[in-house]
């Protein structure tokens, strides 16, 4: 079968090869590959600035973001063939750590988790793969291949439960939210906040191209300012660009009791100059949070079937920019004007 595989650790390695089929040892559950979503940790890897090939393996089969149709689970299960299912990207270590063990392995606390396409297991940009009843979520056949979102989706579901525990440590109600980058975690992190019924508004650098029209359309206000301009007084911050600028303001901004939540990672290294006793002085009295999240558990890719489910499907396909075919893999890797969230389809 064909599947992207790429050398981690070593740039342009990324080839589209025949492999064997996947070992029964994987799991149970046959899913046969509908599509894949490409994202910023998929152009990482082929560039060999991340990744970890399977123990004893030279290669590592890439994509996280899955959308593929059950063929085969035995009985019981809560799985029927021909169910369509996107797998759960992270599994727990074999130890394992207490979060672990409670079925919370985006918590993982020693590190040894697996992450399919990422570290140390097979991805699921193959034809076919196998996995475990527990590490594949069912979704709504009405998404269609909408569902290839959900991975995404489930880290904004994530990140909103979090959001909430912390809030709770008081009388919070939160009315504004500051979503900056409109990117596809952006565009979901502000839907999930209009969802949820709060005044969302979105900062990105474009002033044309799909994004604008997107944000609007969603119920939110779309700036190009300042982050200062955009989310003074925001009670919640959800940073989605890993940009240390955006970071930093961020954290000036957000209105007391506040929270800020940091999805992004920084590429490369630069130095901003920062006031820390300026800005610790503003966290301690006013009380604010400021958090990291990844990835997510089961519980959080249900979740965001739920609110890819009630969302308009007319705006989520709209996130979806490029369908590649396999064949043509890489043209997914070369950004477009108008992209959003190109995929690489299997059929």
């Amino acid at each position: 079968m064909r599947a992207i595989t790429v050398e981690p650790g070593k740039p342009r390695s990324g080839l589209l090869e025949d492999i064997p089929e996947p070992p029964v040892e994987h799991g149970p559950v046959l899913v046969k590959t509908l599509s894949v979503g490409v994202c910023g940790t998929d152009l990482e890897i082929l560039e060999g600035a991340y990744g970890f090939a399977p123990p004893g393996k030279a290669r590592l089969v890439i994509g996280h973001e899955s959308l593929g149709e059950v063929l085969e689970a035995p009985a019981g299960c809560g799985l029927e063939k021909g169910d369509w299912v996107v797998g759960v990207v992270r599994h727990p270590d074999p130890v394992p750590c207490a979060s672990c063990a409670a079925g919370e392995c985006d918590m993982c606390r020693n590190g040894q988790y697996s992450e399919r396409g990422i570290k140390s297991a097979d991805g699921y940009a193959s034809e076919r793969y196998r996995t475990r009843p527990e590490h594949a979520v069912a979704v709504d056949r009405k998404l269609g291949e909408r569902g290839v979102l959900l991975e995404p989706a489930s880290v904004l579901a994530k990140a909103w439960e979090q959001i909430e525990r912390i809030g709770a440590r008081t009388s919070w109600k939160p009315q504004r939210v500051l979503v900056t980058g409109a990117g596809p975690i952006g565009l979901l992190a502000a839907l999930l906040g209009v969802q949820r019924g709060l005044e969302v508004r979105v900062l990105d650098r474009v002033t044309d191209g799909p994004k604008p029209g997107l944000v609007r359309d969603l119920g939110a206000t779309y700036h190009t300012g300042s982050v200062q301009e955009a989310g003074a007084g925001a009670d919640v911050v959800l940073e989605c660009t890993g940009d240390d600028r955006l970071i930093h303001g961020a954290m000036q901004i957000v209105a007391p009791a506040g929270v800020v939540c940091l999805t992004g990672i920084p590429m490369g290294e630069r130095m901003i100059p920062v006031d820390i006793q300026r800005l610790n002085r503003k966290m301690v009295l006013e009380n604010s949070v400021v958090f990291g999240t990844v990835t997510a558990n089961r519980r959080h890719f249900q979740a965001a079937a739920e609110s890819l489910s009630s969302a308009d499907q007319g705006w989520l396909d709209r996130l979806i920019s490029r369908r590649v075919p396999l064949h043509r893999w890489t043209d997914a890797l070369v950004r477009q004007p108008a992209d959003v969230k190109p995929v690489v389809t299997f059929v």
